[in-house]
C-alpha cells in the first residue's frame, strides 16, 4: 500500500513537471510565430495541459480501468472550472475576451451537453450506458471543427501582422516566461539554439507525461482495489487534480504575470480538448462504460460550465473574486459529497 502511495505520488509530481516543460516549450515556439496570448491558451497550453488526462485516461482504458478514465476526464473538467477559475478569480478577477464568451464558452458547454446525452443510451434505448466507439468518433469529428475554427482564427491573425510591404511585425510578447524588453528581437544565430532548446522541452516533457500517466494509473488502481473505493472516486479526486495541476500551475502562473487572456483561454480550451479529443481517443480506443453516478457527474458538469458561461457575460465580461469563490465552493462542497 505504502509502495503505491508512493508511486502514484512519484507519477503525479513527474506529470507537473512533464506538462511544465511541455506548455513552456511549446508556448515559447508558439509565441515566436507572433501568435496572441488567447489563441495560444487556446491551442498550445491547452493541448499541452490536457496531454495527462490524454495520457492516464487511453492508460486506463487499456488496462481495462475505464472508470478510472471516465472520472479522470470530468473530474478534470470540474477542477478546471470550480478549482482553477474559481482560485485565480480570487486571487485577482478574470477578465473574459469577447472571442470565449461568443465561442469557445458556449462550445465547451455544447462539448458537455452532447457527452451526457450520449451518457443516457440506457434511459433511450434500454442498452448499456457507454461512450461506444461511434460516440468516440463523433466527439472527434467536433474537436476537427473546432480546431478548424480556431487554426483560421491563428492564420487570419497572422495575415494581420504582416505590412504592407511583406514584412512580419516583431513576434508578441512572450506569454509565460519574462517579457522581451523594448522588443528587441533575437539576433538570427540565436533562433537555432532556440528552437532545438524549445522542441527539446517539448519531447522531454511528453515523455515525462507518458511515465508520469503509467505510474499515476498503476498506483491508483491499486490504492483504490486495496481500500475498497470505487475507481470512478480515485479519478474524480486524486487523478483528477493531479492530472490538473499543469492547468493550474500554468494558470495561476499567466495570473501572477498579468497575462490573464492565457489563464481563461487555457482552461476553457483544456475543457474541450478533455471531452472532444481525450474523451473521443479513448472511446475509439476502449469504450467507457458510465459508471454509477457518472451521469450526475456530467450533469453537475453541465451546470458548472453554464454557471461559467453566464458569469462571463456579467460585470462587463469580468469574473469577480465572489463569483470565483462562489465556483471554488461549489466544487470543493460537490467533491466532498462524491467523495463521501
Amino acid at each position: 500500500m505504502l509502495i503505491n502511495i508512493l508511486q502514484t505520488a512519484a507519477g503525479l509530481v513527474i506529470l507537473l513537471v512533464g506538462g511544465d516543460l511541455m506548455v513552456r516549450g511549446a508556448s515559447s515556439l508558439a509565441r515566436n510565430m507572433g501568435i496572441s496570448p488567447l489563441a495560444v491558451g487556446l491551442t498550445v497550453v491547452a493541448f499541452g495541459t490536457s496531454a495527462p488526462e490524454l495520457a492516464v485516461s487511453i492508460g486506463s482504458a487499456i488496462n481495462g480501468s475505464s472508470e478510472l478514465a471516465f472520472g479522470n476526464i470530468y473530474g478534470s473538467n470540474l477542477a478546471n472550472i470550480g478549482l482553477i477559475i474559481g482560485l485565480s478569480a480570487v486571487i485577482r478577477p478574470l477578465p473574459i475576451d469577447g472571442v470565449v464568451t461568443r465561442r469557445e464558452l458556449p462550445m465547451m458547454l455544447l462539448a458537455v451537453v452532447s457527452a451526457t446525452v450520449m451518457a443516457c443510451d440506457s434511459l433511450l434505448d434500454g442498452g448499456t450506458a457507454q461512450y461506444a466507439r461511434a460516440d468516440g468518433f463523433v466527439f472527434l469529428l467536433f474537436f476537427v471543427v473546432f480546431i478548424f475554427y480556431t487554426v483560421g482564427d491563428l492564420i487570419a491573425q497572422r495575415d494581420e501582422r504582416i505590412n504592407g510591404d511583406g514584412e512580419a511585425i516583431a513576434p508578441l510578447s512572450p506569454v509565460i516566461d519574462h517579457p522581451i524588453e523594448n522588443d528587441v528581437v533575437s539576433p538570427p544565430g540565436a533562433k537555432g539554439p532556440r528552437f532545438l532548446r524549445d522542441l527539446g522541452e517539448v519531447v522531454i516533457g511528453l515523455a515525462g507525461l507518458l511515465l508520469g500517466a503509467e505510474l499515476t494509473v498503476s498506483g491508483s488502481v491499486e490504492i483504490a482495489r486495496a481500500m475498497g473505493v470505487p475507481e470512478v472516486i480515485v479519478g474524480l479526486t486524486m487523478v483528477s487534480v493531479g492530472t490538473s495541476l499543469p492547468e493550474l500551475v500554468a494558470t495561476l502562473s499567466a495570473v501572477r504575470r498579468g497575462e490573464l487572456a492565457i489563464a481563461v483561454g487555457g482552461v476553457v480550451g483544456s475543457n474541450i480538448f478533455n471531452i472532444l479529443l481525450v474523451c473521443g481517443l479513448t472511446s475509439v480506443v476502449m469504450p467507457i462504460p458510465i459508471p454509477k453516478n457518472g451521469l450526475v457527474d456530467l450533469l453537475f458538469t453541465v451546470v458548472l460550465s453554464l454557471v461559467l458561461m453566464l458569469t462571463a457575460r456579467t460585470h462587463s465580461r469580468l469574473i469577480l473574486r465572489w463569483e470565483g469563490a462562489g465556483l471554488l465552493v461549489s466544487y470543493l462542497v460537490y467533491m466532498s459529497w462524491r467523495a463521501l
